[in-house]
Formats: C-alpha cells, sequence, structure tokens
C-alpha cells in the first residue's frame, strides 16, 4: 500500500508539472510568443558532470538574459528555450540526442562538451543544415569541411604548440615524458605538445596511456621514472591527473606535472591535495579577472548558481553569439542566419572581438598557463590574442 501510495503521489506529481509546461507553453502562444528551441548536450552525470553542468549553467544563464530583453526576431516576439541533454561524454549517445534534436527541430546547438562526442554528432547536425557551436577542441572537430560547425574555445592545434614551447623555452625541459588517456581530446592535446616541444628542441623520452576511467598510474609512472624526464605533460581530465599527481609524488618524483584546461579545475585541487603544488595547467582566454566583462559576469552568475565552473563563461558567450546571429538575421531559420554567424564579430565575457576563421575556429586567441601555488591556480602567463 505505502509503494501504491508513493507511485499516485509521484504521478500526480508528474501530470502536476507538465500541465505546469503546458500552461505556461500555451500562455506563450496565447500572447503570440514564438518558442525558439536551443539544443545542448554534455556530460551531466560521471566523473565529468562539474565541466557539463557549469557549462549547461552558462548557457542557460545567456539565454535568461536574451529573453529578459522580451527578443524579437521577423518583427514578432520569441523566447528562446533551451532543451538540454546528457550525452555521458559517449560517442553513441551523443549521436543519438544530434538525431532527437534533429528532429525537434532545433534552431541551433551548444555542444557536445567532448571532442569525441561532437565529432561524430557534428555530421547529423551538418546533415540537417543546422549550426553547432561546441566545446570540442580536437583539431579534427572543424577538419571535416562542415559549414556548420564552430568552436567555444580555442583548439588543441593553439593550446598544445603554445604549452609545447612553454615547457621548453620557459621551464627549461628539455627531457619530457607525455601520457594521454586515448580520447580525442587527450590525445590530440598531448599530439600537438609534442610536436612543439620536440620543434622547440626537446626528446620526448616515452610516450606512455592510459584510459579516461583508470586511476592507478604506478606502472606507467615507474616507468617513466627511469627514462629521467623533467616534466610529464599529461592530456587529459582531472579525474586522473589529480591522482597521478598524488601518485608521481609517491614515487619521489619531484618534478612538475603538466596539462591542459581540464586540469586547471577545484576539482583537481581536491583530488591532487598538497601534491598539487607545482602543477601547470592552460586555459584558453585570459583569467577570469581580466576578461572584459569577467568580474561583473562572475557576480551574476555567482547569485545565481554559485562557484563557476571552468566553462561556465564560454558556454554563455557561445551562446550569446548564436542568438546575436539570429538577431542580425532577424530569423531562427539556420539557412539565413548561419552567414551571420561565420562573420560574426561579438564582444563578449571572454573576448572583446568573439570571430571566427573559415573553418569555425577562434580567431587570434589568448591561451593563459597556470601554476598551482600554495593550493591555488595562479596566472604564470598569457600569451597570444594580442598579447607577447
Amino acid at each position: 500500500m505505502k509503494t501504491k501510495s508513493l507511485g499516485v503521489a509521484l504521478l500526480a506529481f508528474l501530470a502536476l508539472a507538465g500541465c505546469g509546461r503546458q500552461a505556461e507553453k500555451a500562455a506563450d502562444n496565447a500572447s503570440g510568443v514564438a518558442e525558439i528551441k536551443i539544443g545542448f548536450a554534455a556530460p551531466l552525470t560521471g566523473n565529468q558532470a562539474h565541466y557539463g553542468k557549469g557549462y549547461q549553467n552558462g548557457v542557460q544563464m545567456a539565454i535568461d538574459d536574451v529573453n529578459a530583453g522580451h527578443p524579437t526576431l521577423g518583427g514578432k516576439p520569441v523566447k528562446f528555450v533551451l532543451y538540454a541533454e546528457d550525452d555521458q561524454a559517449d560517442p553513441k549517445s551523443a549521436t543519438q540526442i544530434a538525431q532527437k534534436f534533429v528532429d525537434m527541430k532545433i534552431a541551433g546547438m551548444i555542444g557536445h562538451f567532448n571532442s569525441g562526442t561532437s565529432i561524430p554528432a557534428s555530421k547529423i547536425y551538418a546533415d540537417a543544415g543546422i549550426p553547432q557551436i561546441a566545446m570540442a577542441t580536437a583539431p579534427d572537430y572543424t577538419q571535416q569541411g562542415y559549414k556548420t560547425t564552430f568552436r567555444s574555445m580555442t583548439s588543441d592545434t593553439q593550446q598544445g604548440s603554445v604549452m609545447g614551447r612553454f615547457a621548453v623555452d620557459k621551464l627549461n625541459a628539455r627531457r619530457i615524458a607525455v601520457i594521454d588517456d586515448r580520447t580525442a581530446y587527450g590525445k590530440g592535446l598531448a599530439d600537438e605538445f609534442e610536436k612543439a616541444a620536440v620543434a622547440a628542441g626537446a626528446t620526448i623520452v616515452r610516450r606512455e596511456f592510459t584510459t579516461d576511467r583508470e586511476t592507478d598510474f604506478s606502472s606507467i609512472l615507474t616507468s617513466i621514472k627511469a627514462t629521467q624526464p623533467q616534466l610529464i605533460f599529461y592530456g587529459g581530465t582531472d579525474a586522473q591527473s589529480g591522482p597521478m599527481a598524488r601518485q608521481k609524488a609517491r614515487l619521489g618524483m619531484a618534478i612538475p606535472l603538466m596539462s591542459g584546461e581540464m586540469t586547471r579545475s577545484d576539482t583537481f585541487l581536491k583530488l591532487a591535495g598538497g601534491e598539487a603544488e607545482g602543477t601547470i595547467a592552460s586555459l584558453a582566454g585570459l583569467p577570469l579577472e581580466q576578461m572584459p566583462g569577467g568580474e561583473d559576469f562572475a557576480e551574476r552568475y555567482r547569485a545565481k548558481y554559485g562557484e563557476l565552473e571552468i566553462y561556465t563563461p564560454y558556454g554563455y558567450d557561445a551562446t550569446r553569439v548564436l542568438l546575436q546571429a539570429m538577431k542580425q538575421a532577424d530569423s531562427a531559420d539556420p539557412v539565413r542566419y548561419l552567414p551571420k554567424l561565420a562573420q560574426i564579430h561579438y564582444a563578449g565575457v571572454t573576448s572583446t572581438d568573439i570571430a571566427y576563421d573559415a573553418k569555425g575556429d577562434l580567431k587570434d586567441g589568448a591561451i593563459t598557463v597556470y601554476r598551482v601555488s600554495g593550493g591555488q591556480w595562479r596566472v604564470l602567463e598569457t600569451l597570444g590574442g594580442g598579447t607577447k
């Protein structure tokens, strides 16, 4: 009886929730407000959920900000509505979600988050002519020849090459070991780092790989230790780089760990604990306090959602750019606003001039290098994007 009562209560709740959504939609229709569907996908569960949720919050905040201005398209009032899906960082789920969004006739897509999900999903959006602004950083994402693919961040080619040169020129590392997690993101970043480091004069003493699910790196690190490197570069996420930093210290390897933006997180600091000290990581764009609208954005975001995640400002800007292209075209029809998106120049939170090249890569993006000191990520240097 108790189970039956709970089931009835749950059904009643869902019915009321559905009625509420239907009533809201009916009210919009009655007032002549057209709903413009925006798709979003990222890992919202699992060990990458903190990335995805912060990304989603930034997207939702952008939509809320635009809707607060009572937007119109074609002389008629519109309301942008976000439809979010959890792709679990899984390529198969991503393609299923992409087809679902196409069938729903979304006007535009923000995401997917991972390169490994964005790349297979991008063909489905491209075939349907739906513009996609993804967080993917793997070079392959924009090298497929699709006119619908755009980035939220600089590519691995940009980040990896900057970090490879930085390791040699600024840290004087000549003997370097490289590890990647074999994902499109991790391997792509490590490959670009290795190419730049070798070109700058370094020797790669060992190249190893793991997976994005592994947490024990003792064997790999022991093998690397024997080669006497001056630095280890890891291409992957904080779920692995955190434990890796701890295990490196236990093995007495007093050399820096270097990684990309998925390591430059508060989660890494928690996972690595005191062994985070000295870790170096890159992040696209300027430090938040130097971003054109960074401090104001951070204050508004914290009041609504709490602390920012790494990708929050990039999700916000990507969404504002997408909706700005629709505004310039005075239409949510992808055929009409896609040319505006390709030629956009937008002053956002992360940059004073967000613009794309012919492939959909961001033009002239800055890369900031951070190091953990005193338990906090602190800026070492900002390169590119008009800086030196």
